[in-house]
């Protein structure tokens, strides 16, 4: 069976490649716990992020980011000394943040999804990519919905960690041409 170069062989990764990679998300809870993921990854392996993401959703709540936005000074000294996640300050500090401008988009937009797919017109980007070194790390695209939310007060969201997110949650489908996930990803919306 054919599959993306990236995800190698362990059965972690490619689980997540199989069922999840690509697939579009909408549930507001989901694709915050995408962007804490795809932030705390900076510097990191994917597959590093995916051996902590139970701890991680332990640890922030479920990713319940009406409750991690009110978190203290308390819950961080918690969560820097917890092995389970990756104990750095300022990625800690920027999911609190960032909960927070969840938040503050949802007034606005009515949902993270709408203000995420906005980006798209609501409709996955189809790419037709043969091999993984015809990918890009950023696109103009990612390069916008960067800096729209760096305005906005998000932080770890810099153009290459938002295009890792579009691809994750199935704004764009950049699976290869050759990868049995191709054609199926493509069919979804």
């Amino acid at each position: 069976m054919n599959r993306c170069g990236w995800c190698g062989t362990d059965p972690l990764y490619v689980a997540y490649h199989d069922d999840e990679w690509g697939v579009p998300v909408h549930d507001d809870r989901v694709l915050f716990e995408y962007l804490t993921l795809e932030g705390a990854q900076a510097g990191l392996s994917w597959l590093t992020i995916l051996k902590k993401r139970e701890n991680y959703r332990k640890a922030f709540d479920g990713f319940d980011f009406e409750r991690v936005a009110t978190y203290t000074d308390a819950d961080v000294t918690r969560l820097m000394g917890d092995a389970g996640i990756v104990r750095n300050h300022l990625k800690i500090n920027s999911t609190i943040k960032n909960a927070q401008g969840v938040i503050k988009l949802r007034k606005e937009f009515g949902s993270l999804d709408a203000f995420l797919w906005k980006f798209v017109d609501g409709v996955p980007l189809q790419n037709a990519w043969a091999s993984l070194e015809e990918m890009p790390a950023r696109t103009e695209l990612s390069d916008h919905v960067s800096k729209d939310l760096k305005k906005r007060g998000f932080n770890f969201v810099g153009s290459t960690i938002c295009y890792a997110f579009m691809q994750a949650v199935g704004m764009v489908n950049d699976h290869t041409t050759g990868c049995f996930r191709y054609e199926a990803v493509r069919q979804l919306n």
